[in-house]
């Protein structure tokens, strides 16, 4: 091509040659609108806002903000988990890194102790001053559960009566509320409700390296007081007399007492005499029993002597103690 026709082709396309009335205009709006969006954006950037990175980040820049990233997700995945989980998978996150076993992470239970373990190797038959002067928590434990129990009647293992030994305990409240060791036989392995007789008993017994010596209270069966008296006979706990029976047999009048004199002495007569009499005098002795029964009232001497003793009224507390006293021999 000729280098005329050349530059009418580079004018044809826009470079030159034929321009627009409008172009300047253009121009201008185009200037503006840049302007405008330079101070819009220079508003709307916020104080803590980063500016922007035009250029590209250095790979170590871009590393650390990576870890940072991913630390962050395995703190908030860690926190959403419960402690258990937690514990297994920091476990198995060790062992993947370092080896190992689980079974080296597993604790040995040979020394636990339950609360049952704990009352038995610090309970005592009977609590003293001497014993609370030192207490720690397993000791107050074990005072907690001694303090529950009833220590009125004890239950008796007989199983080796034979050889003389035995084992006694207090009851608890089951065993209070079912009656077992009062109004049935106190024997661990027994439940007779039939002659059952209470007896007293010297309990030795070793405890924590220290011999001690108890009176215990205990109610059997026959068959199992015969067990616990096999070696030698203990004593047994009766019903003492009661004593409102007492006072009153104290404070009996005299009358009573000569009326019992004069019906034996004619009870004595009519014996003598049964063999004698016929039947005519039969209606006599009628009359007689009718004038001794008439005479059996107190005479008008007895009224003489001062007035009649009248027995005391027994208060709420004499009556409680009355009704208790059968039941707590």
């Amino acid at each position: 091509m000729v280098p005329g026709q050349l530059r009418l082709a580079a004018a044809a396309r826009g470079h030159g040659g034929y321009d627009s009335d409008f172009s300047d205009e253009e121009n201008g709006e185009k200037s503006l609108q840049k302007t405008k969006s330079t101070k819009e954006d220079s508003l709307l950037v916020k104080p803590f806002q980063k500016p922007k990175q035009v250029k590209v980040t250095h790979s170590q820049f871009a590393a650390e903000e990576w870890d940072r990233e991913e630390a962050r997700k395995r703190r908030f995945h860690l926190i959403s988990m419960d402690a258990y989980s937690r514990h297994r998978k920091l476990v198995n996150d060790y062992i993947l890194y370092y080896g190992g076993k689980m079974e080296d992470f597993r604790r040995s239970g040979e020394n636990d102790k339950t609360d049952l373990d704990v009352i038995r190797e610090n309970h005592r038959f009977l609590w003293r001053e001497d014993d609370e002067a030192d207490m720690n928590w397993e000791k107050r434990l074990a005072k907690k559960y001694y303090d529950k129990l009833f220590k009125e009647y004890c239950i008796a293992d007989l199983s080796r009566y034979k050889e003389n030994k035995f084992g006694f305990r207090w009851r608890h409240e089951k065993e209070v509320i079912s009656g077992k060791g009062q109004f049935s036989c106190g024997n661990k392995h027994c439940d007779g409700e039939e002659g059952l007789k209470s007896w007293e008993v010297n309990f030795g017994y070793v405890e924590h390296g220290e011999k001690r010596n108890a009176l215990v209270k205990l109610r059997l069966c026959p068959e199992c007081s015969y067990k616990l008296n096999f070696h030698h006979r203990r004593k047994e706990v009766k019903a003492s007399k009661k004593r409102g029976t007492a006072v009153q047999n104290s404070k009996q009048p005299k009358i009573k007492k000569a009326k019992l004199s004069h019906s034996r002495k004619k009870k004595s007569k009519k014996k003598t005499h049964g063999d004698q009499v016929s039947s005519e005098d039969s209606d006599t002795s009628d009359k007689d029993s009718d004038n001794s029964d008439a005479q059996d009232g107190p005479s008008d001497a007895d009224f003489w002597k001062g007035p009649l003793q009248e027995a005391d009224e027994k208060s709420r507390e004499e009556e409680f103690d009355e009704y208790f006293q059968d039941l707590f021999l």
